[in-house]
């Protein structure tokens, strides 16, 4: 073990987790824990499940919108890395973190059940939690994956991992996934046993700060994370043997989406990919000429990608071939993730606003003005629209409200 990290392990807990791969993680157990046996898959996770596409076929939005609440005070940051986004717990709570360092359980009615915290941050959570074994998983920018208790709160065990963590776990098979980031910068993706918190592997072949949300493709056996090297790596899944690194130049920021045996994702080269799982060659890169920070969505009913850049515009993509279908202005730099229903997409932006298009031409059915940017991804319920916003720019400068979540319901 290198100095550095032996420094920083020092002191953070009392139990040690080794992993089979000779990780020395710092394990810290406060007693209770989650569900034994653990679930094969989660109740929910960033984006819905491990492929990260981020569509919802059964989901509608309504034609018109209000604004039903607001809570103050869930992000007061001005790190601009997109924010955690909601999820729906399976009690019916809505679970989301913060900037602050805190995870909210909402109920619909926007009464907070409880709230938890980091042990040590300056930018708290930045990921989006998992939610299995009645257990909320998530990291923070302490480099510590944490378990808490869904029902009240408590926490159960916290691990570090590393400097800082800014991605979201995925789970599967009772384990979890996460990329971790060191100040060298160099990284790592470890999986974790999500009963007990103990490290079950690691890789730590990642360079620079990975940021970028992993993926688990099952069907086509391959888990693969992007990082600020500007590299997405590819490993076999479930074996973790390590295949093949490709290249963009410059660095992915946003999570990874899979669909149809391909990753799709964008880079700050100004293009968005797709590239084959088996062994990492281009299949098409799209130059959008701007940045892209944000993950994409991929639709395969309509074969379409939707993903938003760095400039003011969400574009629809086609799967094959990675050509424009269309392209719409949403008035401000999008770097958190769409949500695609039935018939609708939803984004966030600077502006800042949330924006419902219609998927089929782009066209702006409806918009919700914030009070900061939007950055974190749409939750859509049966019964309601979540999303979560960074600090406004007054509130940075002393003035105005900190950044919020937002229930956002028909206009009846």
């Amino acid at each position: 073990m290198d100095e550095r990290r032996r420094r920083f392990l020092a002191g953070v807990g009392t139990t040690a987790a080794i992993g089979t791969a000779g990780c020395m993680g710092r394990l810290r157990t406060l007693g209770g824990g989650p569900e034994r046996p653990p679930a094969e898959t989660a109740d929910t996770q960033f984006r819905g499940e491990t492929t990260r596409r981020g569509v919802f076929p059964e989901q509608t939005i309504p034609s018109s919108v209000t604004v039903d609440w607001r809570l103050d005070g869930l992000n007061t940051g001005g790190h601009t890395a997109a924010k955690g986004s909601p999820v729906l717990a399976p009690n019916g709570d809505i679970v989301v973190t913060g900037d602050t360092g805190e995870v909210w359980a909402v109920r619909p009615d926007g009464r907070r059940r409880w709230r938890a915290d980091a042990t040590d941050t300056s930018r708290g959570f930045h990921g989006t939690p998992a939610i299995a074994n009645g257990t909320v998983y998530v990291g923070a920018y302490d480099g510590a994956l944490y378990a808490f208790d869904l029902e009240t709160g408590e926490q159960y065990w916290r691990t570090q991992l590393g400097d800082a963590i800014g991605s979201s776990p995925g789970y599967h098979d009772g384990r979890l996934y996460i990329a971790v980031e060191y100040y060298e910068p160099s990284g790592a993706i470890f999986a974790l046993d999500a009963v007990t918190g103990e490290v079950r592997w690691e890789d730590r072949r990642i360079t620079d700060h990975p940021h970028s949300t992993c993926a688990i493709d099952r069907a086509a056996g391959r888990l693969v994370v992007g990082s600020n090297d500007g590299s997405l790596y590819g490993w076999s899944y479930p074996d973790h043997e390590f295949l093949w690194r490709y290249d963009t130049g410059e660095e992915i920021k946003g999570p990874i989406a899979t669909w149809d045996g391909s990753a799709f994702f964008g880079s700050w080269s100004d293009r968005v990919y797709r590239v084959a799982l088996s062994d990492g060659t281009e299949q098409w890169a799209t130059d959008l000429g701007a940045s892209v920070m944000a993950g994409p969505a991929v639709e395969g009913a309509t074969g379409t990608v939707y993903v938003g850049d760095q400039h003011e515009s969400l574009y629809a993509l086609d799967t094959d071939s990675g050509d424009e279908q269309w392209e719409t202005d949403v008035g401000g730099p999008v770097i958190g993730c769409p949500t695609v229903t039935s018939e609708h997409v939803l984004v966030g932006s600077y502006e800042p606003t949330l924006s419902a298009l219609a998927k089929s031409t782009g066209e702006e059915v409806w918009t919700v003005p914030a009070e900061g940017e939007v950055t974190s991804t749409p939750l859509v319920t049966d019964s309601a629209i979540y999303v979560a916003e960074r600090t406004s720019e007054a509130s940075l400068e002393g003035e105005g409200p900190t950044g919020g979540l937002y229930r956002i319901v028909a206009d009846e």
